[in-house]
């Protein structure tokens, strides 16, 4: 199996450690590849949305790509936060709003809609629900169908001060998540397919940013009918 790692952070504390936890359960041979930010990406977007007609066309696509590769190739995406005010990490935000032209809305991959991805935050305190709604958010829009999501309050400022029977805890919690994702069939549910209709509409009908994105649905048989969960089986 293959795993891709984002890490709204640097640094390996808490919410990091869970991650790995999650990967190092999962049975069978599997490779991971882990990027980390801001240090992978250290951009904010433009805003110049000349994205739009040319991914290319990104001021940051070299870096960008090098990432959105790895998850073209994933079967499985691990995402980590902390809670930074109640929210996502400011640098894991960066990279989502620079990935903003592969949502449904403009020029999906098609092999998201055949991942599984889990959503990680940990705080002191409380916000962790808040935090993983923003990433879950993203990863939803991006095509991703089955979301598995994981907060806790570990009431410590980093992975050592984490008490032995939070840690405990953890790890009952970490097996759970790692079996479902060991499961071989992805659940595409209305939530997704009533969202990738919306788009088919607003694509069929010229409500789209640009007539390269209603090129690009239509390339992919999106607007005859055909959808990118039905031919995509995960690996």
């Amino acid at each position: 199996m293959k795993i891709v790692m984002l890490n709204g952070q640097n640094h390996k504390g808490s919410t990091y450690h869970i991650g790995r936890m999650i990967i190092d359960k999962i049975s069978g041979e599997n490779e991971v590849t882990e990027f980390f930010f801001p240090k992978d990406l250290n951009h904010f977007c433009a805003g110049c949305y000349k994205c739009i007609e040319d991914e290319a066309a990104c001021p940051f696509y070299d870096e960008k790509r090098k990432i959105t590769n790895a998850l073209d190739e994933a079967d499985v995406i691990i995402v980590t936060t902390p809670t930074y005010c109640m929210h996502m990490s400011a640098p894991l935000k960066s990279f989502f709003d620079l990935t903003f032209d592969l949502w449904m809305a403009h020029r999906p991959m098609e092999s998201m809609f055949r991942k599984k991805a889990v959503v990680i935050s940990t705080a002191a305190g409380t916000g962790t629900k808040s935090a993983m709604k923003d990433v879950e958010d993203c990863l939803f829009y991006l095509g991703i169908p089955e979301i598995i999501k994981y907060g806790t309050a570990v009431q410590a400022m980093n992975w050592e001060g984490v008490s032995p029977d939070k840690k405990a805890m953890i790890d009952k919690k970490t097996s759970s998540v790692a079996k479902k994702l060991e499961k071989d069939k992805v659940s595409v549910g209305i939530k997704t397919k009533f969202m990738f209709g919306m788009m088919k509409m607003m694509h069929t009908k010229g409500w789209n940013s640009s007539p390269v994105e209603t090129q690009y649905w239509k390339s992919h048989g999106w607007l005859d009918g055909k959808k990118p969960w039905q031919y995509y089986p995960f690996r």
